[in-house]
């Protein structure tokens, strides 16, 4: 999830490549859209700056909107993303303790990097209509967007960010349960899910053999070792990329696109399973977390999303063993005041 502009019209205009609400891109001046045979996907240009951390990818630097605007019609086979959730306009607990203050550890406490995550409700949706809709012009015939978000209850009613998505061809509805989290507010249970809306054109199929799947996906959420402030796990973006192109990306599968890449996660998983990638960035921070965890990734030193799956799986069977050992305890405890209550009245019958 990276940060982007902080506000946009409720009623956007068409955005042509050369277009921005923030002045010229850096970079390459007056540069358009080209592609180095010898390069494949990476050298996508548009004039933001680029980094190129894999030949298989690049990540651009710059608003998500510029970017996209610059890039051909139905080109992309698959996006894959999760934007920030305007998670601080929440009107319910959101980043507050139990005591009605700030949860001083929350890691979205100040925003993204350039983004402080409040924006009007109307303005965000308006905003994310439009990033949807240029992803939607982006896609081949054949292609689909995986878009994670968040339900939440707002003043007693349900977000379910209908208003989002509203008018694009939802084809279905899967579940990520995450392994657990924090609640500080009694009123209400744990929320341990979010959502992902696969968007797909009419021509779009699943890889061989992926349809036999659920639409639960239970996959533990990203370790503490990201400092990114909120990112998802390598494991999620790997499921989405697999689920279409199949255990073996071939080269007419095309790239896979993420418009909010944050600290890389989409373009580490398309890596590992060997799948061209274009990321976009507007957080020069995030940009270089990102080209740092894709260039660790090629080296064989980001751990893999199975390894934080086995470990996340571990401490569930720790902590399940402890629960049932306390239990016991318990049990005994209980078992031991009932004699001693049966030996005091037996004592009190002898003469």
């Amino acid at each position: 999830r990276s940060p982007q502009p902080a506000a946009r019209s409720p009623q956007p205009a068409a955005r042509s490549p050369q277009s921005s609400g923030e002045g010229p891109p850096r970079g390459v001046a007056g540069a358009g859209f080209g592609l180095d045979p010898d390069r494949g996907y990476a050298s996508y240009l548009f004039g933001a700056e680029r980094l190129a951390p894999s030949p298989r990818g690049v990540i651009h630097r710059g608003d998500c909107l510029d970017a996209m605007s610059a890039l051909p019609d139905g080109g992309v086979r698959l996006v894959v993303t999760s934007p920030p959730y305007n998670i601080k306009n929440s009107s319910g607990n959101g980043l507050r303790n139990g005591a009605g203050g700030k949860w001083p550890k929350a890691a979205l406490q100040a925003g993204y990097a350039g983004h402080d995550d409040e924006m009007p409700h109307a303005e965000y949706v308006a905003w994310q209509r439009e990033c949807l809709a240029a992803m939607w012009r982006l896609l081949r015939p054949d292609g689909a967007i995986f878009y994670n978000h968040k339900w939440r209850v707002q003043r007693g009613l349900l977000q379910d960010r209908s208003d989002i998505v509203d008018g694009f061809p939802v084809r279905q509805i899967l579940i990520w349960k995450r392994a657990g989290g924090i609640n500080f507010n009694p009123g209400y249970f744990l929320p341990d899910y979010e959502v992902i809306y696969l968007i797909a054109k009419p021509d779009f199929r699943l890889a061989p053999k992926a349809n036999a799947a659920g639409c639960v996906w239970e996959i533990p959420q990203e370790s503490g070792r990201n400092p990114h402030p909120a990112p998802f796990p390598v494991g999620l973006a790997a499921r989405c990329i697999e689920s279409v192109y199949g255990p073996r990306p071939g080269p007419e599968d095309g790239p896979v696109l993420d418009p909010f890449l944050g600290s890389g996660t989409t373009a580490v998983a398309a890596e590992r399973l060997g799948a061209p990638w274009i990321g976009i960035e507007r957080s020069a921070e995030y940009a270089a977390m990102a080209a740092g965890r894709i260039a660790r990734a090629r080296a064989g030193l980001e751990p893999p999303a199975a390894a934080g799956a086995e470990i996340a799986r571990r401490e569930r069977e720790i902590a399940k063993g402890i629960e049932e050992h306390e239990q016991a305890i318990e049990q005994h405890k209980k078992e031991i005041a009932r004699l001693r209550r049966q030996g005091a009245g037996q004592m009190a019958l002898i003469p």
